[in-house]
């Protein structure tokens, strides 16, 4: 099967679940004024120029509109000369089509400048960041080769953070989406470091239990920054409403969590102790695999999973009772998601089933200070769309734990809910974003704001203020001195 028979199929897949943004973006349209709108609050969009004449010219207006502001509502997007696949790389050519001219090259440059003001007050961000991919297509193949590079100058201007956190980020190069992918009938083959998305929600991993994620700004940042690709090698089948899709990943990669005192690292070490170089498994044996089906049915699209591989998030080993070591060990995961559109609304249901997972015990007589937890986690989502691209989504997620150990801190059940809010209502390039996130077991929340203005040309500028409370013990209340507010700027080529 070639890419542009797997982005048909695809396509397929997807029709059901963007029909109501579709509409939604339909009716917004609609919804233009031409007098007495936020427009007018300045004006309308300047005039075509005339020529010249020899008369005076009048003195330029004051500006009058919003668009004087933040410039005319987006251009489409011109259509693509080369079909894409879901992925976003070329579909695969023909055999004996002719290969392209030359690949295509595209990326981003994106400057971070964060500023925690949670005592004690100090810049916490600088970072620049270059992502490139060349993408292509040959006879019968398509290839994507990607990398990026991060500088951050805050580690060289301010001694906040220890030695070991500054030479972790102020500057590193890595391998992003380096792969290339080959059909043959109904089957299609991807080999090379990629992506592999099983599940996806607002705000949380649920059943995203294969990416690995750069955890070392929490989950704050886009997910695009967030997801790491791993090394592996994937196969899909596809017929009809069925898709199959197994993945072997020999050389695992693991979340990205840093070094004791960043700015989010996620275990409180204890005082006078320290923490030993972290332990990654990373040889054939400890090579990750999964299968995955889903079908569609009547608008439903129901998808399971099997995945095994050491975990992607660490378990704090009590070596000594002054040292502590970062350890990933062999977890066990099944998982379910579903998703329809319900016409007014996606629904979107996601639970997976974590067998051995290894958790953080306050026992002092626990040999290594950590216990093994089967868990369920599960979510329910509703999202609706309204005109003008406004979004509205709540989430209620828990974590169950069968035979429970009250020593790891935590209810047997732990709960929460989240709501996403944003819309272009107030001009279609400038859009704000509220995301909350709250524990019902606990006053334990996460406040996300971001207001984005898609400026002129490829530039994206973002400012935004984020803000956690609660219980130290809690998911969110552990980061509450870490409240900060911030900025982007993305130009995309």
């Amino acid at each position: 099967m070639t890419g542009s028979r797997r982005q048909q199929k695809r396509r397929t897949r997807l029709t059901a679940r963007l029909g109501t943004a579709l509409l939604g973006a339909a009716l917004g349209t609609a919804n233009a004024q031409e007098a007495r709108s936020i427009d007018d609050l300045f004006g309308g969009p300047a005039p075509a120029a005339k020529p010249a004449t020899p008369a005076t010219t009048p003195p330029t207006p004051a500006p009058t509109s919003i668009d004087d502001l933040f410039g005319g509502p987006p251009p489409k997007p011109a259509p693509s000369a080369t079909p894409a696949t879901a992925t976003g790389v070329p579909a695969l050519a023909a055999p004996g089509a002719p290969p392209p001219a030359k690949p295509a090259v595209t990326g981003f440059y994106q400057n971070d400048l964060a500023y925690t003001y949670a005592r004690p007050r100090h810049w916490s961000r600088f970072n620049n960041m270059l992502d490139l991919v060349v993408s292509g297509k040959g006879d019968g193949f398509a290839y994507k080769l990607g990398g990026r590079v991060n500088y951050d100058p805050i580690y060289d201007l301010t001694d906040h953070y220890p030695a070991a956190v500054r030479d972790d980020q102020r500057f590193e190069a890595m391998v992003r989406e380096t792969y290339v992918d080959f059909g043959a009938g109904d089957f299609e083959f991807r080999l090379g470091r990629q992506h592999i998305v099983w599940g996806e929600v607002v705000g949380l991993f649920v059943a995203d239990v294969v990416s690995a994620k750069d955890l070392r700004q929490a989950a704050l940042p886009d997910f695009d920054i967030i997801r790491t690709p791993q090394w592996a090698a994937r196969a899909e089948y596809f017929a009809g409403n069925f898709h199959a899709e197994a993945v072997w990943i020999p050389a695992m990669t693991y979340n990205d969590i840093g070094k004791p005192g960043a700015e989010f690292y996620p275990f409180a070490v204890p005082a006078g102790a320290s923490v030993a170089k972290e332990r990654k498994p990373g040889g054939i044996d400890d090579a990750g695999y999964g299968l995955r089906l889903s079908y569609l049915q009547s608008g439903w699209d129901v998808t399971g999973f099997y995945y095994s591989a050491n975990d992607l998030n660490a378990a704090f080993r009590r070596v000594s009772p002054t040292l502590y070591q970062p350890i990933h060990e062999r977890v066990h995961q099944t998982g379910l998601t579903v998703s329809k559109d319900l016409g007014p609304a996606i629904f979107k249901g996601e639970a997976v089933h974590t067998r051995d997972r290894l958790f953080s015990t306050f026992d002092p007589t626990d040999a290594d200070g950590l216990v093994k937890q089967d868990t369920l986690d599960w979510l329910l989502s509703l999202e609706w769309s309204f005109p003008q691209e406004t979004r509205f989504n709540a989430q209620f997620f828990q974590r169950y734990h069968f035979d429970h150990d009250p020593s790891i801190g935590a209810d047997r059940a732990e709960s929460g809910v989240s709501f996403l809010f944003s819309t272009q209502a107030l001009h279609p390039r400038l859009e704000p974003r509220l995301l909350l996130l709250h524990s019902l077991n606990r006053s334990d929340y996460s406040a996300q704001f971001k207001l984005v203005w898609r400026a002129s040309g490829n530039w994206r500028l973002a400012a935004g203020v984020d803000v956690f409370g609660g219980s130290p013990n809690g998911l969110f209340g552990y980061y509450d001195s870490r409240d900060r507010v911030y900025t982007e700027a993305r130009y995309s080529f």
